[in-house]
Order: C-alpha cells, then sequence, then structure tokens
C-alpha cells in the first residue's frame, strides 16, 4: 500500500508540474502512448482519415509548390510545429475536399496569430492561399475583445463573422481544439465544443459581407465547390496535431 501511495503521488505531483508550466502529457515522447494522431476503430468506421500521421508530412505541400517547405515547419514528438519568423510560408493538403468535418488540436504561443484555411484554390496565379479562415488567435493578450464584436478573434470567420461572445478564453500555452463542419453551402466553425459561427456561403448575406472586405475582387470567394485545407504561415509559433478529416454527405 505504501508503495502504491507512493506512486499515486508522484504521478499527481508529475501532473501538476505539467499544468504548472503550460505543458500537456502529449508533450515529448508520450505523444503516441496518448492517442494522438491516430484514428480509432469507430472513428475509422465513420470514414475518418488522419491529414497528419504524425511522423512525416506526407499530405502536405507548400502553396503553389510541389513539396513541403524544407525550414520552418517541424515535426517533433507526433507535433506539427511552425517556427516564428521562418518564412516557411502556408501548407495545405495536397487533395481537395467539398463536404468535410474537420478536427484538429492546436496550441498558440502568446500574442500568436495564424488560421486554418479551407476551400483554398492553389492552381490559380490569382490569389493562392486565400479562402475563408478559421481564425486562430491568442485571445488573452492585451488587446483581445471576446465580446463577439470583433472578426479577428479566435474561432471567427476571418475579416468576416465574429465569433459568438460566449466562447471559451484560454489564452495561450494550451492545447485546444478547433472543429470546421461543411455540408454543402452551409458552415459552422467550432472551438472547445462551442459553436462560434455558421453561415451560408452563398446566401445574399454572406456575398454583402464579402463585398465589404479585401476579398470583394475574388471571383466566388468562399463559394468554389471544393478546395484544399490549409495551415497558415503568419509570423508567430503555433503547433498542432490529431489533423483528421471525413467526408460529409449533402442534400
Amino acid at each position: 500500500m505504501q508503495i502504491t501511495h507512493f506512486i499515486f503521488s508522484a504521478a499527481v505531483v508529475a501532473a501538476a508540474a505539467m499544468v504548472a508550466t503550460g505543458r500537456t502529457i502529449s508533450d515529448g515522447a508520450t505523444a503516441a502512448a496518448t492517442g494522438h494522431n491516430s484514428l480509432s476503430k469507430e472513428e475509422k468506421t465513420e470514414g475518418w482519415e488522419l491529414l497528419f500521421n504524425g511522423e512525416n508530412s506526407a499530405g502536405w505541400r507548400g502553396v503553389k509548390k510541389a513539396s513541403f517547405p524544407k525550414k520552418g515547419w517541424e515535426i517533433h514528438d507526433g507535433i506539427l510545429t511552425l517556427r516564428a519568423k521562418s518564412g516557411a510560408g502556408d501548407i495545405v493538403t495536397t487533395k481537395t475536399y467539398s463536404s468535410f468535418e474537420l478536427q484538429l488540436e492546436f496550441r498558440l504561443t502568446p500574442h500568436a496569430n495564424s488560421g486554418v484555411k479551407y476551400f483554398i484554390q492553389t492552381d490559380t496565379d490569382k490569389n493562392p492561399g486565400i479562402g475563408p479562415e478559421f481564425q486562430l488567435y491568442d485571445d488573452k493578450r492585451p488587446n483581445a475583445r471576446n465580446d463577439g464584436t470583433n472578426y479577428y478573434e479566435i474561432g471567427s470567420l476571418y475579416n468576416l463573422i465574429p465569433a459568438s461572445k460566449d466562447k471559451p478564453v484560454l489564452g495561450a500555452g494550451v492545447w485546444r481544439k478547433a472543429r470546421i463542419v461543411v455540408r454543402g453551402v452551409e458552415v459552422e466553425h467550432w472551438l472547445d465544443g462551442v459553436k462560434t459561427v455558421s453561415y451560408n456561403r452563398r446566401s445574399p448575406e454572406f456575398r454583402a459581407l464579402v463585398a465589404k472586405t479585401k476579398f470583394k475582387n475574388v471571383a466566388n470567394y468562399g463559394e468554389w465547390a471544393s478546395g484544399h485545407i490549409l495551415l497558415q504561415d503568419h509570423g508567430n509559433e503555433v503547433s498542432f496535431r490529431s489533423i483528421k478529416i471525413r467526408a460529409l454527405r449533402h442534400p
């Protein structure tokens, strides 16, 4: 009993230390053991597929490039990390998607700005890497406004629709979950289990919003039938893991 108590106490102390330093059990070599970057039997049956296997860059490439960036994006211990100010550039999936559910975990550094974009058209010479964006932004930075009025806040449809004011506010240094659901023209953003945005990407309301932004001259912005998934290089360090997607049926 004394030995068991000692082991339990040591585990509690170790866990507390991880929380205090902003680390999680998945940091380091234990990532694979905790189930990240893997699919359960049930998930496979439901049609999920991994977009990141935790070991290499298979399935990804640079925007307007045939291969993955040689610097800046690094893979260690099952985590895909973009180093700050590396000039690596955005990366996109090699496949395209139409109706889908995308889930991933991300971790921001203090003040970090990044994003997950979708319906990206990379074969055009104009506006490669442009498309609807699930905004990733440190929501505890000094100038953060988490009142549902700022479309630059985390979980928003960047530059178009602010995230709901009841979204979770956790700040940098912790792992968080993003989810994007697209069923035909209907789109939802989810942050840590809370829906932050919903819109119809071919509605008059959506088109009116686009007309007021820097995207107004991008033909059919956000209305394309299919496109790539993109992880953004905005110059700040950000990490990703457990990136998975499944195709959805729609009427």
